[in-house]
């Protein structure tokens, strides 16, 4: 069999089995938003360089429906990406802390997340589904991945790994993401596996 259709193959069992999961996505499947959150101030300064890419929606368009033939265009999107962009911080980049840009050889974590946001978009996503999101790691770090959320449950896509995962499945705890009606507003995340013991003001670059 050839690669391309031993891959293809490979993600078609992952969504059948994501098929079978179903009724446990009703209990963890996706995040519970509540309560408007501070604005990261490296998306803060993106939207005054860009404010297209921050203006309100027209409403919440609601969960995407998750079909196969999305599931593999979201773990297309996330591989390529992760392997098209070599990590390096904003500091080597731009000689900033913080700085949230659209990468072209080279990104830390949020840059990783801006660039599949944008591709998936140009699949045909909503941006109401595509949603940045600011996490802590195990080790206290703040990181940013990009949430997609679908019938399915809310999925992460993680420039630390190809594989995208159920974001209750991860070891993150989760802290705040984009209002999935306004880009420019971000909204607290009620994470009932772990408690936050912090707030993450900026992006550690990973």
């Amino acid at each position: 069999m050839a690669r391309k259709n031993r891959k293809t193959h490979a993600i078609g069992a992952a969504f059948l089995m994501l098929a079978a999961a179903e009724p446990a996505f009703a209990l963890s499947g996706s995040m519970k938003v509540t309560g408007r959150a501070s604005q990261p101030i490296g998306h803060y300064e993106f939207c005054r360089q860009s404010p297209s890419e921050c203006k309100p929606l027209d409403g919440d368009s609601g969960p995407l429906p998750l079909s196969p033939a999305l599931w593999q265009d979201i773990v297309n999107v996330n591989v390529s990406v992760n392997s098209a962009i070599k990590p390096e911080t904003d500091k080597e980049i731009y000689g900033v802390e913080e700085k949230w840009a659209y990468p072209t050889t080279a990104g830390d974590c949020e840059d990783y997340a801006l660039l599949k946001r944008r591709m998936l978009m140009q699949k045909g996503i909503s941006a109401s589904d595509l949603l940045m999101t600011v996490v802590l790691q195990p080790n206290g770090e703040g990181h940013a991945v990009l949430t997609v959320r679908t019938d399915r449950g809310d999925f992460v896509l993680d420039n630390m790994r190809d594989q995208v995962k159920l974001w209750s499945e991860t070891e993150y705890t989760y802290l705040k993401r984009q209002a999935a009606d306004d880009p420019g507003h971000w909204m607290k995340i009620l994470d009932g596996r772990a408690p936050a013991s912090a707030t993450v003001t900026t992006v550690a670059g990973n």
